[in-house]
């Protein structure tokens, strides 16, 4: 069955970063394109980034475009998203997900890291 764990997550003070992992097993990781998403306390779910199947071509949300990015590793089946220049308004529960449609889609989540930013 498609599995989707997500780690890294954890709290940083203004200005770090983190690196969030997702270990992907269950399907073929290379067929399909993958997200990160996040939802922070009393708020709907945010895309952040897309990458494509092939790694080839990535897609931000304003909200994190030059400070985020988003890799995979197709060894190891695992997506990354490394986050830089980090704000408090990031704090929030990031979640990875497969995305058959691409940007906006997805049809399986992960559980989630929990990222707070706060001094």
């Amino acid at each position: 069955q498609v599995q989707l764990v997500e780690s890294g997550g954890g709290l940083v003070q203004p200005g770090g970063s983190l690196r969030l992992s997702c270990a992907a097993s269950g399907f073929s990781f290379s067929s399909y394109a993958m997200s990160w998403v996040r939802q922070a306390p009393g708020k709907g779910l945010e895309w952040v980034s897309t990458i494509s199947s092939s790694g080839s071509s990535t897609n931000y949300a304003d909200s994190v475009k030059g400070r985020f990015i988003i890799s995979r590793d197709y060894a190891k089946n695992t997506l990354y998203l490394q986050m830089n220049s980090l704000k408090p308004e990031d704090t929030a529960v990031y979640s990875c997900t497969r995305s058959p449609a691409g940007w906006g889609s997805y049809d399986y989540l992960g559980q989630g890291t929990q990222v707070t930013v706060s001094s």
